[in-house]
């Protein structure tokens, strides 16, 4: 029989692989694709305000997007203090998000709200990942990401209250948008 490269009883040592970021890289793609995410979330409060203004659900849109404006400014400041480059393809998510927010809210305030559960569902499942791969050197900014996601939660929560599952094909709706919000944190953590 070979021998292992470590004794038995004990965790294998992490090996790198070839193309593996250090953990400074990791952190500072963390960091750019939660920025992006914040700007392109405000950008869709800022589409759906555009078009629901003095209707029954501007109230609550305004709340969550008073709390998105307060996550993208934490992150301007932090991309800011550690030199991080943001996404080349913020114009993009500019347009996008604003075209989403408008899109939606065009359909409806039930449309609107279900959009807003599926980013906000995409963005809890994304922040719980980055947490779970923090490290200790990282308390501050994984207690940050946790307050986030909290705020995220609640935000999917209220959305589902205001009656997300009652907009026209919620389904595949809420199928486009997640998707286009997966694809949204994979080009952002990248390009």
């Amino acid at each position: 029989m070979p021998e292992l490269p470590y004794s038995t009883g004990t965790n294998p040592p992490e090996q790198k692989l070839p193309g593996d970021q250090a953990t400074e890289q990791q952190i500072d793609r963390m960091i750019r694709v939660d920025h992006a995410g914040e700007f392109g979330a405000a950008r869709i409060y800022d589409g759906q305000l555009a078009v629901l203004k003095g209707q029954h659900s501007e109230h609550v849109i305004r709340s969550m997007a008073n709390q998105e404006q307060k996550h993208l400014a934490h992150f301007e400041n932090l991309i800011a203090k550690r030199g991080i480059r943001p996404t080349v393809l913020s114009p993009v998510w500019h347009v996008a998000g604003f075209a989403l927010g408008v899109a939606s809210a065009a359909l409806g305030q039930q449309a609107a709200m279900a959009c807003t559960e599926a980013v906000e569902s995409v963005i809890t499942e994304h922040y719980a990942q980055q947490i779970n791969k923090l490290g200790p050197e990282e308390t501050e900014l994984k207690a940050t990401l946790e307050e986030f996601r909290q705020d995220e939660i609640a935000h999917r929560d209220s959305a589902l209250e205001h009656g997300a599952k009652d907009a026209p094909a919620y389904e595949p709706l809420g199928t486009v948008v997640r998707t286009g919000t997966r694809l949204a944190i994979w080009l952002s953590e990248r390009i």
